[in-house]
């Protein structure tokens, strides 16, 4: 009997380690933490998405408000169009602006959502006209370089 309880139990903490990954998993793929209810589209074009993926998160005020839903191309402007969708529960004004931000130096990258002050409020297959691109790590060391080099020249010549 004592064997039995002693297998019962390992069972039940092998059973809870494998719930334990799989949530883990779940959060790391941005599957889990945010609701499927009632949703509403919003498109926005980017000059540059970076590492944006889909099912992506868009937050506001650092409280998750829906996913990216899509990630194409516009032939006409030659930018990235990338379709947001929305929870219904939260609304938010016409001229409000998103950026793509990055959690931490080198995290998953995410559109922040900015609310602007208009009186009417986003509906159903809006464009979002006020956008920021993603901040390219590379181009960044680019520009630093380059700087660095031109005031160099600068100060060698007379």
């Amino acid at each position: 009997m004592q064997r039995a309880t002693l297998d019962l139990w390992v069972g039940l903490f092998v059973v809870a380690g494998i719930v334990a990954v799989l949530f883990l998993a779940l959060k790391v793929g941005n599957l889990g933490g945010y609701d499927n209810g009632a949703t509403y589209v919003v498109k926005a074009s980017f000059d540059n998405i970076g590492g944006l993926k889909p099912r992506a998160p868009v937050k506001s005020a650092g409280v998750v408000v829906g996913r990216v839903a899509d990630i194409g191309f516009d032939p006409k402007s030659y930018e990235a169009l990338v379709t947001l969708s929305l929870s219904a529960r939260y609304s938010f004004p016409q001229d409000s602006s998103a950026a793509i931000m990055t959690s931490g130096l080198l995290g998953e990258q995410y559109i922040a959502l900015e609310a602007g002050g208009d009186e009417k409020m986003l509906a159903n297959g809006d464009v979002l006209k006020i956008t920021q691109g993603a901040v390219v790590l590379e181009n960044l060391i680019g520009q630093f370089l380059y700087n660095k080099n031109d005031s160099q020249t600068e100060q060698a010549a007379p």
